[in-house]
């Protein structure tokens, strides 16, 4: 065991697009990683969307590896082996939205285990293994997903239940945009983008932009230059986790993701203990609420 100066090496970017459809998603992906590699010739798409990304071929001599149903994990994994294998410099998946609610996606595959919690626990593996691959994997990888419109059931001071708008929510698991190093939201149809997660410190509390291959330049720029990554504050994960957890949507599922990027992303934390004994009490909440159901 060593201990050694921090430093950062060259960083093949793990960057996350999400928009409603129509937002101009793919087509943002694509200006971006022409500036990220320099040649669209260099960039392969897989494109889940109806073989949408060939309408952009005016834009370049882009490769595309048309992905059908069914859109299991292991599919997916498949996919980008091969971009790799073929020497690509950078994977555009377009969309990740498939691999968890579409044909054949994780959804429907617990579905059709019976749709119980448990059955989660063969399922999890299979689509974390999918995150694993992208993240870990030494390439350039821009990731797609939709975003569509939450809602959330409220009673005013008269008791009366109304559902209100809660703001957009990606088509994937919950906590995603924390496993990349940059999460942008396309904010409307006239391309506006802002950061939603960012570790490079480019894009956080800048104003809105437009993605363009300067985009691209201004990213690969910060993946060779060396720089220490800037470190994010992990004293205090509790107040984070719980917004999390009140806005999940499937609370076990949430609590099962969140234990374990508590064990590997913030050990550390000064409020560790409170967070690990705030999901174990939530847990047990959540089972007596899905045994009373």
């Amino acid at each position: 065991m060593e201990i050694k100066k921090a430093s950062r090496k060259k960083a093949k970017i793990k960057l996350g697009l999400s928009a409603p459809s129509g937002f101009g998603k793919t087509y943002s992906a694509l200006l971006l990683g022409k500036g990220l590699v320099g040649s669209y010739e260099k960039i392969v798409v897989i494109d889940t969307e109806n073989e949408s990304a060939s309408l952009y071929s005016h834009l370049g001599d882009y490769s595309v590896l048309p992905l059908s149903a069914p859109y299991t994990p292991e599919r997916y994994i498949q996919a980008i082996d091969s971009c790799i294998k073929a020497g690509f410099e950078l994977i555009i998946i377009d969309s990740i939205t498939h691999e968890w609610n579409g044909k054949g996606g994780c959804l429907e595959i617990v579905e059709a285990l019976g749709g119980r919690y448990q059955d989660w626990a063969k399922v999890t593996p299979r689509h974390s293994a999918f995150i694993d691959k992208i993240i870990q994997s030494d390439i350039h990888i821009i990731t797609t997903v939709r975003n569509k419109q939450d809602y959330e059931m409220n009673k005013d001071q008269n008791g009366k239940v109304k559902v209100e708008k809660v703001g957009m929510r990606q088509e994937t698991r919950d906590g995603y945009e924390y496993e990349l190093t940059v999460s942008l939201d396309i904010i409307n149809d006239k391309h506006l983008t802002k950061a939603g997660k960012d570790r490079t410190g480019l894009f956080m509390n800048k104003p809105e932009f437009i993605i363009t291959e300067e985009t691209g330049k201004t990213i690969i720029e910060w993946c060779n230059s060396g720089i220490v990554e800037p470190k994010e504050d992990t004293t205090k994960q509790l107040p984070g986790l719980q917004k999390r957890y009140e806005s999940a949507k499937d609370k076990l599922v949430f609590l099962d993701a969140a234990e374990k990027g508590m064990k590997e992303k913030y050990p550390d934390a000064s409020d560790y203990n409170a967070c690990m004994d705030y999901i174990a009490k939530k847990r047990i909440e959540s089972n007596v609420e899905v045994k009373n159901e």
